[in-house]
């Protein structure tokens, strides 16, 4: 299986590759459009500033490639927020796959930290991203901005100030808020799926 992960200007995408030789997979980093259209399996990771990002993305003609890709696709933390219509970060217009709008968490109370750093739980499963995860089940958060819960796009729920998509889907698209290449056996499992879908 030819496995593509989409080279931008984010951090933490070698954790991803690691993760995927973690399960025998051997991806291409790569920002080359052919590369990425024929690639059976493409991911969107990365963390970063989401206004830089889509400057690059832009500069390099990658928005229109990873808007036109037909084949299963995952965005991973800035990655899922790049994927969705504007972000507060920056106030910046991004790639308009979901038509939602990325916000910044706003603290309640004093104990509320942001960015959510560290280990939460993720539930109201759904679709074959999460075949074989219990409900409840934790995984791994490093962000300072979100995506509100939408019926229609939101097939994993998490809470920290509020309950926020964890989880995205559209058609070819999937994406996660958390990191599952760091979010350990449960974060294993969500890969394999995606390389199964």
């Amino acid at each position: 299986m030819d496995v593509a992960i989409v080279k931008y200007n984010a951090g933490n995408i070698y954790s991803v590759v690691h993760a995927l030789k973690r399960l025998g997979i051997e991806p291409i980093l790569t920002d080359d459009a052919e590369l990425l259209a024929k690639a059976d399996r493409v991911l969107f990771p990365g963390q970063g500033e989401a206004s830089n990002a889509m400057a690059y993305i832009k500069e390099h003609a990658l928005d229109k490639v990873i808007k036109d890709l037909r084949q299963p696709v995952l965005g991973i933390c800035i990655g899922q927020q790049l994927m969705c219509q504007h972000s507060e970060e920056g106030n910046t217009d991004c790639l308009g796959i979901f038509p939602l709008e990325v916000k910044r968490f706003s603290p309640k109370v004093h104990e509320d930290k942001v960015p959510q750093m560290g280990w939460n739980s993720i539930y109201n499963l759904s679709t074959p991203l999460f075949q074989g995860i219990n409900e409840h089940e934790y995984i791994y958060n490093v962000h300072s901005f979100y995506v509100p819960f939408h019926e229609d796009f939101t097939i994993a729920t998490c809470d920290y100030i509020l309950p926020y998509s964890a989880a995205l889907h559209k058609d070819n698209f999937y994406a996660t808020q958390f990191h599952p290449e760091k979010s350990g056996s449960v974060g294993e499992r969500i890969l394999k799926n995606f390389l199964n879908l």
